[in-house]
C-alpha cells in the first residue's frame, strides 16, 4: 500500500467511519495513538507521517532556520576576512611612504628655512598618496562594528541550540527517523486491518495536473509495494500506444523523469489499469483483454472477453470506445462490460489476473449508456448516473449478495466531463481523467472492526 504524503486516516468509536483526508505537504502529524473501545470497536486516530517527516516538524524547523543563519554568519566572516586581508596588504605597502612622509615632516619642523616650494610640493604629493588610506580605515571601523553584530548574533545561536538540545532529550536525526519508520509499519498494519467498507462520501476534486487532450487515463500500480510510487500516463481513448511511466508523482506533476512504452497493440477506450507491474487493456477494435509487463516490455497474455461489445457498441454515456473497463479492488482483478445477451446491461467479471479467464459474472441490470463512469471497492461496483456536471453515485452493485440498491453519494464533477474514473485499493483514492485535468478524489468508507479484529 502507497500513501500520498500528508494522507489523513480516521477512524473513532463515535464515528466508526474511515476517512481520507489529503493535507497540505507542509503541515506535520506528530500523532499517533490506537486503543480499543469498551463497546469492542477500533479507537484509533492517526495521521501519516510525509517522508521524511522529521524535516517538517517544530524542533527541525527552527535547525533548519538556525543552520541557515550559521550559514550567513560563515559567509559574512569569509568576506571580512578577505576584506581585511586585502586592507591589511594595502596598509603594509603604504607603511614605507607614512615612515618617509614622517621624516621629511621632521625635518621641516627643525628648519623651516629648509621649507621651499619645491619641497612643499613633494609633502603635498606624499599626502595625496596616502589619502585612500583614509576609507580603508573607515572600513576597519565598520569591520569593527561588525565583528561586534556576528559575536551577539553566535551567542544568540548557542543559547537557541542548547535550548533545542535540551527540549529533543537524549534523541538524535537518525533515532528519530527509525521512530517514524516504526510508526509508518504500524499505521499500514492497522489500515490493512481496518479492511473494507461500504462507500458513505466522496471529497472534493483535488487537481494533480492539467495535461493532454479532453480523454485519457492515467494511474498508479494497485498492487506493488509502497516504495513504487511510478505513474502511468496514456492520453487519448482509442489507437493510442504510447505510455508514458513517471519515476514518481512528483514527476508527473513537473513533466520530468519519465519514460518511453510503446505498446504492440493500439488501445481502446480509458478503462486500463496497472496491477502488479503489468497493464490491462482492452485492443482496439476487439473484445480482447491484454496483459502487457512493463518490465520485460511485452505481452504475457491475452484472452478474448467472450460476447462483450466492443468499438462503441456499448459505451459508458460519453461515448469513447469505452465498452470495457478494467478495474481493480481489494480482492483482484475486475472487467466491465456488456453483452447482447444481457441486453445492454452492465456485466462485472472476475478475472484471473494471469491467464486473463473470466471466473465468474454478475448482471447488475444496470444500462451502460446510462452510466457516466464506474468503479468497484470491496467487490461493489458503484456507478455514477453522469459523466457531466451534476453527476452524482447512482447505484451500487454488491456482488457478494448479488444485490443492489440506488444511492445519492454527491460527486463533484468539476472540469464536467470525465472520461476515466477508478479506485485505488492501495492509496483508497478515485482517480479521474477530467477534460485534460489528471484528478483525484478521497473516498469514506464505513465499516464495524470487531474486538477480534474481523470485520
Amino acid at each position: 500500500m502507497r500513501l500520498f504524503p500528508g494522507l489523513l486516516l480516521l477512524l473513532s468509536a463515535g464515528s466508526p467511519a474511515m476517512q481520507t483526508l489529503f493535507q497540505s505537504p507542509d503541515e506535520g502529524w506528530q500523532v499517533y495513538t490506537s486503543a480499543q473501545a469498551p463497546d469492542g470497536k477500533c479507537l484509533c486516530t492517526a495521521v501519516i507521517p510525509v517522508q521524511g517527516s522529521c524535516s517538517r516538524d517544530l524542533r527541525s524547523h527552527q535547525l533548519r532556520q538556525l543552520t541557515e543563519k550559521v550559514q550567513n554568519i560563515s559567509q559574512s566572516m569569509e568576506v571580512l576576512d578577505l576584506r581585511t586581508y586585502r586592507d591589511l596588504q594595502y596598509v603594509r605597502n603604504t607603511e614605507a611612504l607614512m615612515k618617509g612622509l614622517d621624516s621629511r615632516l621632521r625635518v621641516a619642523a627643525e628648519s623651516q628655512k629648509s621649507l621651499n616650494a619645491k619641497s612643499f610640493q613633494e609633502l603635498k604629493d606624499k599626502m595625496t598618496e596616502l589619502l585612500p588610506l583614509l576609507p580603508v580605515l573607515d572600513q576597519y571601523k565598520a569591520d569593527t562594528r561588525l565583528i561586534v553584530h556576528l559575536k551577539e548574533e553566535v551567542r544568540n545561536l548557542s543559547g537557541s541550540l542548547l535550548a533545542i538540545q535540551e527540549e529533543m532529550g537524549a534523541y538524535d536525526y537518525e533515532e528519530l527517523q527509525q521512530r517514524v519508520l516504526m510508526l509508518e509499519a504500524r499505521l499500514h498494519a492497522c489500515m490493512q486491518k481496518l479492511g473494507c467498507g461500504k462507500l458513505t462520501g466522496v471529497s472534493n476534486p483535488i487537481t494533480i495536473r492539467a495535461s493532454g487532450s479532453r480523454f485519457g487515463s492515467w494511474m498508479t500500480d494497485t498492487m506493488t509495494p509502497s516504495a513504487d510510487s511510478r505513474v502511468w500516463y496514456m492520453d487519448g481513448y482509442y489507437k493510442g500506444r504510447r505510455v508514458l511511466e513517471f519515476r514518481t508523482l512528483n514527476d508527473f506533476v513537473t513533466g520530468q523523469n519519465f519514460v518511453q512504452h510503446l505498446l504492440p497493440h493500439p488501445w481502446a477506450g480509458t478503462g486500463h489499469v496497472v496491477f502488479n507491474g503489468s497493464l490491462y487493456y482492452n485492443k482496439y477494435q476487439s473484445n480482447v483483454a491484454v496483459k502487457y509487463h512493463f518490465r520485460s516490455r511485452s505481452v504475457l497474455v491475452q484472452r478474448s472477453l467472450a460476447g462483450a461489445g466492443y468499438n462503441n457498441t456499448f459505451p459508458y454515456s460519453w461515448g469513447g470506445f469505452s465498452d470495457i473497463d478494467f478495474m481493480v479492488d481489494e480482492s483482484g482483478l475486475w472487467a466491465v462490460y456488456t453483452t447482447n445477451q444481457n441486453a445492454g446491461n452492465i456485466v462485472v467479471s472476475r478475472v484471473d489476473p494471469q491467464t486473463l479467464e473470466v471466473l465468474r459474472s454478475w448482471d447488475t441490470g444496470y444500462p451502460k449508456r446510462s452510466a457516466g463512469e464506474s468503479f468497484i471497492i470491496c467487490g461493489t461496483l458503484y456507478v455514477t448516473n453522469s459523466h457531466l456536471a451534476g453527476a452524482k453515485i447512482y447505484f451500487a452493485y454488491y456482488t457478494n449478495t448479488s444485490s443492489y440498491e440506488y444511492t445519492d453519494i454527491p460527486f463533484h464533477n468539476q472540469y464536467s466531463h470525465i472520461s476515466m474514473l477508478d479506485y485505488n485499493p492501495r492509496e483508497r483514492v478515485l482517480y479521474t481523467w477530467n477534460n485534460g485535468h489528471q484528478v483525484i478524489y478521497n473516498v469514506t468508507l464505513f465499516h464495524v472492526i470487531k474486538t477480534s479484529g474481523e470485520l
